[in-house]
């Protein structure tokens, strides 16, 4: 198949359209030819042009593909269609196992925390407040209308949240089965068995289950860090109101 580079990406040209487009260039276009024309042989043109764009091309193998077969976190939760294994920087090209951890651990955090940031953007956007902060605006614009009492509130929540959700094994000698795993050892007692707190059944379910949900999660999360950021850029650029079908 005969190649044809536009800008740059490679497309392949089946033999048939190269022929065709051969032909049509061969063809001399008299003087006297009416607009009509010209524009119907402007419009064969890029129909044949358009139908290339989807023939099949030959790839040679990729740099990445290359070094998604010789990482070895190829197979971790994360690394999956359609970038898979992606790694620009070389941050972890070292395979040091315990900066990926460390690395996946900030990375769960922070979705988590982009999460709970677009729930509770677009519910305050929605008009829903809390009794008496009726008259507290969303977005931006509410850091200089909260009163003081709100932000001791909110600095006391904020510090018991980071110390309870965060790994403590260096407190309880406990191992966390995954980096994100905040549940400590933590045990209940119910009808005589000591289970995990907190745990929703988590140990009783399968590891294709459990692989599953950790898959969902990182997922959400990245596509909510990607959200949050997006409705804070568009807020300042002042159309949210464009791509929000309800207004505050």
């Amino acid at each position: 198949n005969k190649q044809a580079k536009v800008g740059c990406f490679n497309i392949g040209i089946h033999p048939t359209f190269a022929g065709i487009l051969q032909a049509h260039s061969n063809i001399s276009i008299s003087r006297k030819q009416t607009r009509p024309t010209m524009f119907r042989s402007a419009l064969v043109a890029s129909l044949i042009a358009g139908s290339a764009a989807f023939a099949p091309a030959a790839r040679p193998a990729s740099a990445s593909s290359a070094l998604q077969a010789a990482s070895p976190f190829t197979e971790e939760i994360g690394a999956q269609l359609p970038l898979g294994y992606w790694d620009p920087l070389g941050i972890c090209a070292d395979g040091d196992k315990e900066n990926f951890d460390r690395l996946r651990y900030v990375e769960i955090k922070h979705g988590r925390v982009a999460m709970l940031a677009v729930v509770g953007y677009l519910t305050t956007y929605a008009g829903v407040r809390f009794p008496g902060a009726e008259d507290i605006p969303a977005g931006f614009a509410a850091w200089g209308a909260l009163p003081l009492n709100v932000w001791v509130q909110m600095g006391f929540t904020w510090s018991a949240m980071e110390m309870i959700n965060r790994d403590a094994s260096e407190v309880h000698g406990y191992k966390p089965e995954f980096p994100g795993d905040f549940r400590n050892g933590s045990k209940i007692n119910l009808d005589g068995k000591e289970k995990p707190f907190l745990d929703f059944g988590w140990d009783e379910q399968s590891e294709e289950w459990k692989r599953s949900k950790r898959s969902i999660e990182l997922n959400n999360g990245r596509a909510a860090q990607m959200g949050i950021l997006g409705l804070m850029v568009h807020e300042q650029m002042g159309n949210l109101d464009a791509i929000l079908p309800f207004s505050h």
